[in-house]
């Protein structure tokens, strides 16, 4: 029977079809479901009427509709003579499948229509959707057989079944119904209020119904009578492979339900099978009290696969909430692309029609000037065209003179006139080069052209216009200062950039440079740069900067990536307030001799004094930033080389005291001192040029062999005070280069030396051999 009713269950409501619709594709649909997939389809704007085809939620074969719409597809009327009998057939007792399918809960229609819609809903002929409903549906039970009065009591289920059919198409009318629990033994419509349930017969009973059908005698007397309960709450689930055995155990193989019989006889018999209260704790992660499971059980439960599906479903929440979101945004987007899109197309009209309305001013303009053209210049040539018939005419005049003198016979006559018509012609002839008159070639208007090629090919290459590429800053352009950085940079829409602004701000080790875009309260901003260079003054001595370079025009504008660029050390001299008596500073204060000649000096509280302690500082105090200088260490064997406090002592060698570091050289030795404290370094005999890299910000010493580009040793300082680079020598003379950008190599080792720093926190604690034995070093 459930194998047929499968067979008759509509896919969409997972209820036996009602008027049911035959599709082209051969599968069947109720009338109502499929109305209601057109509704799903409809909009606001777009009634119900204009919906021409839907697909068949079995095979997805798209069904298309006449003008009749639903009223147009056949009726399975044989399907429909089926389900009657069919119906007819199963009112065999309380728990048949139809009673058992109206006991349970009902699916919500929105999740079934929306799962038929999106495609999740398989199988043919309704098969599919029958086995979901098959699943979902209370086994057959054994109870009714054994009960004298099942018959009628199967009456009453089928009379309360069918007052209730059409209320399971309503999700409204479902969530109204009255969560009492009715008699399904009563004849009466509606059936009245169950006060018993009994187990045994898996069957509720009204007060009247339960004295008549458990009289107090056996066998009912056996018969266990509990508090009125859902029927599915009484009913176990009953194996899918052997009829009218409940299910009792878990197949852990399969994932699935089982019965006895599975284990013992059926596929499952090898299979590793767990109890349902054991796989029912373990899903649902019971808190169980401490005292009776060991720590590693409870941890266990609190990260079971209950626990893992909330948290799934918490994150897939979240998820579609963080989805929606975004959607909004897109949606807004969106909007916001129709309004500027509206916004641009008038703009394109307003901006053509300007265009049109230019080209038929300059055409009025232009042809205003050709007519005017053409009236001056047939005005000079009608009267170059009369003085010409003028001359003509004269001329004429003189000739017709002429001839006729020429024709007189009478001597006397012709001596009279002669002579005067004989100068006449004469003079006529002589100036006959001024009496004609000159044509001009150019006032033909031949030479006259309208040529708008130009112009032409400028409005062919109209276009909206875009912001500009990003630029790219070149690093291996730009320059830098102790306290200045040139910045160059290139753009390959440098024709389309109105301006250029150039934003940078101290680089602090951040490498998300988004966030560190976003603090604008840090950036320094340059505008209006109209070159491809900049060069920013007022920076701090050796620092590291980060830029950015904004291309700008009138449709927007975009950032460069960005770019790291550092100011060189800051440069500084020898202080000769600061130099021992007994050296000499070269004038330009770079380098420093022993000279054993005692000169007059004043003596200063900065000055360094005191046997031995030949000394000199440097004439800059720093706080802040990266230093690099170098020091030419030329043929001395004996010298100290480091930083101190303002307030180190004079009289003492710089490293025997709190507030200096040094490093240190006597003879074939070397050595680092700070505190009292020196140990021992490795170092090359030629070292000819000593690299002292100061990071202040970053609380670290470092020299290097700038030679040979190897890292000798590094301190790690937690500087308090400003420091001041310091200078001792004990023979020979040393020279100092200040003002110097890092070199390559530095950033190379800097990965190095936190393992090089473990292997020298043993400072040597005694003191150095070479202390008691100093005069010998001179």
């Amino acid at each position: 029977m459930e194998t047929l009713e499968s067979e008759l269950t509509c896919p969409i409501c997972l209820e036996l079809f009602e008027d049911p619709l035959l599709l082209p594709c051969a599968h069947s649909l109720c009338f109502n479901c499929a109305h209601r997939i057109l509704v799903s389809h409809c909009s606001t704007s777009k009634p119900l009427e204009s919906i021409s085809a839907f697909q068949c939620p079995t095979c997805r074969y798209v069904i298309t509709l006449n003008h009749r719409g639903l009223e147009g597809l056949k009726r399975n009327v044989t399907l429909q003579n089926i389900i009657d009998r069919f119906q007819k057939a199963s009112l065999s007792g309380p728990n048949s499948p139809t009673e058992s399918r109206r006991l349970q809960p009902q699916r919500p229609y929105t999740a079934t229509i929306s799962g038929t819609i999106a495609g999740t809903i398989g199988g043919g002929g309704g098969g599919g959707g029958g086995t979901s409903g098959s699943s979902a549906r209370g086994s057959p039970a054994t109870s009714s057989h054994s009960h004298p009065h099942a018959n009628h009591a199967n009456h009453a289920n089928h009379t309360n079944h069918t007052n209730h059919t059409n209320a399971n198409h309503s999700p409204a009318v479902v969530a109204k119904m009255d969560p009492r629990i009715s008699c399904q033994f009563c004849e009466q419509d509606p059936p009245r209020e169950a006060v018993k349930t009994c187990v045994t017969c898996e069957v509720s009973y009204c007060d009247r119904c339960l004295r008549a059908t458990h009289p107090n005698k056996k066998p009912f007397t056996s018969h266990r009578l509990v508090e009125p309960v859902p029927d599915t709450h009484i009913r176990g689930l009953t194996c899918l492979e052997h009829e009218n055995e409940k299910v009792n155990m878990y197949c852990l193989v399969d994932d699935q339900l089982i019965c006895a019989l599975c284990k013992l006889v059926g596929r499952h018999r090898e299979h590793q099978v767990s109890s349902l209260t054991e796989r029912f704790d373990k899903l649902k992660a019971y808190q169980v009290s401490p005292g009776r499971v060991s720590d590693a059980v409870m941890e266990a439960s609190k990260t079971s696969a209950a626990q893992t599906l909330e948290n799934n479903l918490t994150n897939l929440v979240k998820r579609n909430s963080e989805l929606e979101n975004q959607m909004a945004k897109l949606i807004q987007i969106c909007q916001q692309v129709e309004v500027n899109t509206a916004m641009h197309e008038s703009k394109l009209l307003e901006e053509c029609d300007e265009l049109v309305e230019i080209i038929r001013q300059r055409k009025q303009v232009i042809a205003v000037k050709i007519k005017e053209s053409k009236v001056m210049k047939l005005r000079k040539l009608a009267q170059q065209i009369a003085n010409c018939r003028q001359c003509l005419e004269r001329s004429s005049a003189l000739i017709t003179q002429a001839e006729q003198s020429l024709k007189e016979n009478d001597h006397a006559r012709f001596l009279q006139t002669a002579r005067s018509v004989a100068e006449r012609v004469a003079m006529a002839t002589a100036s006959s080069q001024v009496l004609i008159p000159d044509v001009n070639l150019n006032e033909a208007f031949d030479n006259f052209a309208l040529d708008f090629s130009r112009e032409k090919k400028i409005l062919e290459g109209l276009d909206y216009l875009t912001a500009p590429n990003p630029p790219s800053i070149r690093d291996e352009l730009c320059t830098a200062s102790h306290d200045t950085i040139t910045v160059h940079w290139t753009s390959e829409d440098e024709f389309s950039v109105t301006s250029y602004e150039l934003q940078y701000t101290i680089y602090t080790g951040q490498t998300n440079f988004i966030s560190l875009y976003n603090s604008a309260d840090s950036w320094m901003i340059v505008p209006n740069i109209k070159q491809n260079h900049y060069t920013v003054h007022g920076l701090q001595s050796g620092t590291r900067y980060i830029f950015f370079v904004k291309a700008i025009n009138q449709a927007g504008s975009r950032n460069s990536e960005p770019a790291r660029l550092k100011t060189n050390s800051q440069p500084f001299k020898l202080d000769p307030k600061t130099a021992h008596k007994k050296l000499r500073l070269s004038n330009d204060c770079l380098t420093m001799e022993k000279d054993e000649s005692s000169l007059k000096k004043s003596h200063t509280p900065e000055r360094f004094s005191g046997t031995g302690s030949y000394g000199a500082a440097g004439n800059v105090f720093i706080d802040s930033g990266g230093h690099y200088w170098e020091v030419l260490l030329g043929a001395s064997t004996w010298y100290a080389i480091g930083v101190a406090y303002k307030s180190a002592p004079k009289n003492e060698w710089s490293g025997k005291n709190s507030s200096s570091w040094v490093f240190s050289r006597c003879n074939n030795n070397f050595m680092v001192r700070h505190d009292g404290k020196e140990m021992l370094v490795e170092a090359s005999l030629q070292l000819r040029r000593l690299g002292v890299l100061l990071d202040y910000d970053n609380n670290s010493l470092t020299f290097y062999d700038a030679m040979n580009s190897q890292h000798i040793h590094t301190f790690e300082v937690s500087f308090l005070l400003p420091v001041v680079p310091t200078f001792m020598i004990w023979n020979k003379s040393v020279m100092i280069l200040s003002g110097l950008p890092v070199p390559d190599f530095v950033d190379g080792v800097a990965t190095d030396l936190e393992e090089q720093q473990q292997q020298q926190m043993g400072l040597c604690r005694q003191e150095s051999p070479y202390l008691t034995g100093m005069k010998t070093c001179h």
